[in-house]
């Protein structure tokens, strides 16, 4: 069973619609005693990282994921929710993440080398592009279009962690992954087909992960 971890800043309802549609079971629960019994966790998430932060360190929750992963239980974060796994992002100053992947989150900057401006946040459908297509995640994925709503964007020097990436401004780091550690910058509930597929993988890690306990 799929847990939706529930910390007052996700798309609860379009994730768990879509995990009903796939048939896949799940709960929704900001409960850690919940929480500990799924076979693998979504962290979703829109809205401020420094906000999101607050709440997952006063509840527990963070330290919960970090124990969770170092258990290597698979985990996905979708849109905010893969930011918070980052080391740190500097929107409304500097603020550290839960620390799963390597990397920091930083805003847009708006403005091109070249002194061209361009439209933040990032929002529309963008074209995948994959770097690491034997991942698990991208099983009978294809390069498609997947849609994206977001003002910062992940910055990493580690180029084993990405999995996919878009062209905005440069590459975005659209899909990334860490052994169980999973995430997509874009919703891919809302991304028809390949985004579909992608939380239709995930529920396939999570099952194959509960069929080897």
């Amino acid at each position: 069973m799929i847990g939706i971890v529930d910390y007052g800043m996700g798309n609860l309802h379009s994730v768990s619609k879509a995990l009903e549609r796939l048939g896949y079971k799940y709960i929704i629960s900001e409960k850690i005693e919940e929480l500990v019994e799924m076979d693998g966790l979504i962290l979703p998430g829109v809205g401020a990282f420094p906000d999101a932060m607050e709440i997952l360190q006063e509840t527990g929750l963070a330290a919960f994921l970090q124990d969770w992963t170092y258990a290597k239980k698979p985990l996905l974060g979708i849109c905010l929710g893969m930011q918070l796994l980052f080391q740190e992002s500097t929107e409304h100053g500097q603020t550290k993440g839960i620390g799963l992947l390597p990397g920091r989150v930083e805003r847009f900057s708006g403005v091109t080398p070249e002194g061209k401006t361009y439209k933040v946040p990032h929002m529309g459908w963008n074209l995948l592009h994959f770097t690491e297509r034997e991942h698990p995640l991208l099983e009978n994925v294809e390069e498609g279009h997947v849609y994206f709503v977001h003002s910062y964007v992940v910055k990493t020097e580690d180029p084993s962690v990405l999995v996919a990436t878009a062209e905005y401004d440069g590459p975005v780091p659209a899909v990334v992954a860490r052994g169980s550690v999973m995430a997509t910058q874009f919703h891919p509930e809302k991304s028809s087909e390949v985004g579909m597929q992608i939380l239709k993988n995930f529920g396939k890690i999570v099952e194959e992960e509960a069929e080897r306990e």
